[in-house]
């Protein structure tokens, strides 16, 4: 069997780069035409440290040789300080492992390297999307909010658990705990007040209108121990807070220019401030990036697989994507069906009768991508279509479904156009 690199390739660059990365060294490889004879390369490695200034002697080296593309797997986190030095100088291309995984053959680190040389060579290979640095750095903005929005609920529900164990269904009443009438019982209980008729005078709002089930909730026995561990909670909680509401800050202020398309993606069900916020973040917010809507769902990973062979078509689920965005869609997508008037409530009922609840809110976070897409690209609010959609798109298919309604309840029902 021959080699694969013996093999007649239809090529693109005639001298590329494959870099192999690792924590403490890489290794890099050129590919070039030999003179030897026609069709025949040349392939030369070396290895390299990690450092600044070892990727600085890469990138030398690289030059030195002219090469036309690079071309380098996004592993871990090791990727980006080669990526950021390299990229201002050379074609770099920063690939998918996964898109490789298929593809590789005879696995050590040098074949690596000359792998993605000839990859790169043959134009096998699609860049990933990098943003500029002004993205990266709202990015990790963003991303790290959504750890610390995550580890706040985390201490709401250890508090909850705490208060679990004196007996209280405080939570059984009130939806949020550590909200202002829970904080003002909480309150009260640290400093010493154990009445429960007194204690759920304090809620205010509409939780007032509880007060009787708050009187029978906060029957318990609470300690002093406990007072001690719901102090804890409550101060944890409140950091937690005080540390996001820093980021929410330093968010609007990189955010400052963009107003305009964070107020029309907040047009889109769904989609308030802090989402808008996050898509801007993961997509740069400029769809020049993506050729199309459906590229960007693709992307983002909210669009059925392909998976057909002989003919056949058999399941396909959806790919890997962006989760960050996908996890956002998801919330997105559950807002917006509680909305019954609207397009996407009315998509996902007619959708969920035949495919299941959960294919359907799949395709409805597939709507709400290309919806993102448009609003970005167009620079235009989200336009819903209403609730009649579908019967104004296709009025017969309509009154055939009203027909075999009425027939099987054994009725006859005609239709003629309305005269004005």
């Amino acid at each position: 069997m021959p080699r694969r690199e013996d093999v007649k390739d239809d090529i693109i660059h005639l001298r590329s780069a494959g870099v192999d990365l690792g924590k403490r060294f890489l290794l890099a490889c050129v590919r070039t035409p030999s003179g030897k004879r026609a069709g025949s390369w040349s392939v030369e490695t070396e290895r390299f440290g990690t450092t600044s200034a070892e990727i600085r002697r890469l990138l030398a080296w690289l030059v030195d040789r002219q090469v036309e593309v690079v071309v380098m797997e996004a592993t871990s986190d090791y990727w980006r300080p080669v990526y950021y030095l390299l990229q201002p100088h050379l074609n770099l291309m920063l690939v998918n492992p996964a898109h490789l995984k298929g593809i590789r053959g005879r696995k050590t680190d040098p074949n690596d390297a000359a792998f993605l040389a000839w990859a790169g060579a043959s134009g096998m290979v699609m860049a990933s999307f990098v943003p500029q640095r002004d993205i990266r750095e709202l990015r990790d903005l963003t991303r790290r909010r959504t750890e610390l929005v995550r580890a706040a609920g985390w201490e709401a529900q250890r508090l909850e658990k705490e208060l679990e164990d004196t007996g209280m269904k405080l939570s059984a009443v009130l939806s949020n705990v550590a909200g202002a009438s829970g904080r003002a019982i909480l309150e009260a209980l640290i400093a010493g007040e154990r009445d429960p008729g007194r204690l759920a005078d304090l809620a205010v709002g509409r939780a007032r209108n509880k007060i009787p089930a708050l009187t029978e909730a906060l029957d318990g026995e609470f300690t002093d121990h406990h007072a001690f561990m719901i102090r804890h909670y409550l101060d944890e909680i409140d950091r937690w807070k005080s540390v996001i509401a820093t980021f929410d800050a330093r968010i609007a202020r990189l955010l400052a220019d963009r107003e305009q398309d964070m107020a029309n993606l907040a047009t889109i069900p769904g989609i308030g401030r802090l989402g808008a916020e996050i898509i801007i973040a993961e997509t740069g917010g400029d769809m020049a990036q993506f050729a199309s809507a459906h590229h960007l769902a693709s992307w983002i990973g909210v669009c059925p697989g392909q998976n057909e062979s002989a003919g056949v078509s058999r399941s396909g689920r959806t790919r890997p994507g962006n989760s960050n965005l996908k996890r956002l869609l998801g919330i997105a997508a559950m807002v917006a069906i509680k909305k019954k008037d609207s397009y996407l409530g009315v998509f996902f009922r007619r959708l969920a009768a035949r495919r299941g609840g959960k294919r359907a809110l799949v395709a409805v976070m597939h709507k709400l991508a290309i919806a993102v897409w448009h609003v970005l690209h167009d620079k235009t609010g989200y336009r819903e279509l209403g609730a009649d959609h579908f019967t104004r798109r296709d009025p017969e298919r309509a009154m055939r479904r009203m027909l075999k309604e009425a027939n099987s309840l054994g009725l006859t029902v005609r239709f003629e156009p309305i005269t004005t």
